[in-house]
């Protein structure tokens, strides 16, 4: 499944565990200076303290747009090629873990394009464990030449501070629970009070304590809430507080405890070659008791491509099977369906004379050559058979029919490929599988014209004189 150039790629910054938001925007700054060399890039959108895993001071998101695609044409100023040129400048930046990503080919499936990897904890391992593991999958994939971009936000030593509310003291002073939790979520996160119309615009208000006042944990000494008798008690006479260290989120997969891994396939290697590469990876690297799931569309990938050739079959054979009821012959749809492989030939060749892989949106053009290859086909055989009828002989049945037929069969075949020309020469968003798919029907039905218009008179000669002379069955049973 390739990459799409969607006219704007993704920047994910994970800096040291517990770096503070300043810190984080510094390393943004950085990046900054680097974009504004680039001459593709249009803008620059930067979301610090976030990431598509969750909210983290130590995170930050850059959206990168690109400038439209008239002006960045040719495969050098695609959306894949600015990323694979900037990506060591990116990652030579200190202080952070600093990689770019193309968006999900497909919107829904994932967050960054690529391959989306789950380790999943299936033993009785600690934080910790998952953590090296993962930090070591991703050290040994990027040594690797098939893989590029390796990259995980699950962490297990986030420095965090654990609140304990001394509950028998809050009893004993008659201070209500709740109490003490709202005036910790009020004084160091915030609480919605209400909105207000001011100059034709509508506001929120916030309550919450300033800056200065509630950005290290021993301004909680500076809080008092109000017991049931009316008195003010010093919120750190309940409250306790220490330092641990613990990730910032804990996701599962399938129940399992898991970290997910995100990259893509290095340049001149298949999205396919990614995944191989990294299952590969993961049998020599995982210890007992953890295993591996794929998710998005790397697992849609895998389901998917069990089932090209059936699908391929399936249509050969639907094709066959309902020019059989309606010719009420096995032999006749035979020689209509030699023409797909000539078709296939074509389509083949096209795509390796362009440059261009056999993926998905190929694959879905091999399809649709199997329906259009067999009409040419049918054009030839059906006027041959025709002829046959009125009792002309084989011989000059076929070749009187590709004489005739000619002019039909070029003026269909031309309208088609004429059509998809367009798809062929296409630029902009989405213009690699518009490429694939164009070049793919539009090699295979210049290969099979040409081709049909000697091979399957001939087949059509050599198969029914076989057919006459008792070789092959006769007919199919009558449709009714």
């Amino acid at each position: 499944m390739p990459n799409e150039d969607q006219g704007y790629f993704i920047i994910a910054v994970q800096a040291p565990s517990g770096a503070p938001l300043e810190y984080t925007k510094g390393i943004g700054q950085q990046i900054q200076h680097i974009l504004q060399e680039i001459p593709e890039v249009r803008g620059i959108f930067a979301v610090s303290g976030f990431s598509f895993s969750g909210s983290a001071s130590n995170q930050a998101l850059v959206f990168v747009p690109l400038k439209p695609y008239s002006q960045r044409n040719g495969d050098a100023h695609a959306a894949e090629a600015v990323v694979n040129r900037i990506r060591g400048r990116l990652f030579g930046i200190s202080g952070a873990l600093v990689l770019p990503f193309l968006p999900a080919a497909v919107q829904g499936l994932g967050q960054f394009g690529g391959f989306a990897y789950e380790l999943q904890d299936q033993g009785s391992h600690t934080l910790e464990e998952l953590a090296n593991v993962t930090q070591d999958l991703i050290r040994q994939g990027s040594a690797r030449k098939d893989m590029a971009g390796l990259y995980s936000t699950y962490t297990a030593n986030d420095p965090q501070f654990v609140v304990t509310i001394d509950r028998e003291k809050a009893k004993s002073l008659h201070v209500p629970l709740q109490q003490i939790t709202d005036a910790l979520g009020i004084y160091m996160g915030s609480a919605y009070v209400n909105d207000f119309d001011f100059n034709n615009r509508s506001y929120r208000v916030y309550v919450q304590a300033d800056q200065q006042f509630r950005a290290q944990s021993k301004d909680i000494k500076q809080f008092y809430v109000r017991a049931d008798s009316g008195s003010m008690i010093p919120l750190e006479n309940l409250v306790s507080i220490k330092q641990t260290t613990a990730p910032q989120v804990i996701n599962h997969y399938n129940l399992f405890r898991s970290a997910e891994i995100d990259g893509s396939a290095a340049p001149g290697f298949s999205s396919g070659q990614a995944l191989d590469a990294m299952a590969e990876l993961s049998q020599k690297v995982l210890p007992q008791g953890f295993a591996f799931q794929w998710t998005g569309l790397s697992l849609e990938e895998l389901s998917s491509g069990s089932t090209t050739l059936i699908l391929f079959g399936l249509g050969a054979l639907v094709v066959y099977l309902t020019l059989s009821a309606q010719y009420e012959s096995f032999v006749l749809p035979f020689i209509v369906m030699l023409a797909v492989p000539m078709a296939l030939l074509g389509a083949l060749t096209a795509q390796s004379l362009r440059g261009l892989e056999n993926d998905v949106y190929c694959q879905i053009g091999l399809v649709m050559l199997v329906g259009l290859s067999s009409k040419n086909a049918i054009l030839i055989v059906e006027f041959a058979e025709q002829l046959r009828r009125r009792g002309m002989p084989l011989m000059e049945a076929a070749v009187e029919a590709a004489r005739i037929r000619l002019r039909p069969l070029l003026m269909t075949s031309l309208a088609f490929i004429l059509g998809v020309v367009p798809l062929v020469v296409a630029s902009g968003a989405g213009e690699h599988g518009r490429h694939s798919v164009g070049t793919t029907v539009f090699g295979g039905m210049i290969v099979s014209t040409l081709l049909n218009l000697f091979f399957i008179p001939v087949l059509y000669l050599i198969i029914e004189g076989w057919r006459e002379r008792g070789k092959l069955p006769e007919t199919a049973p009558a449709a009714e």
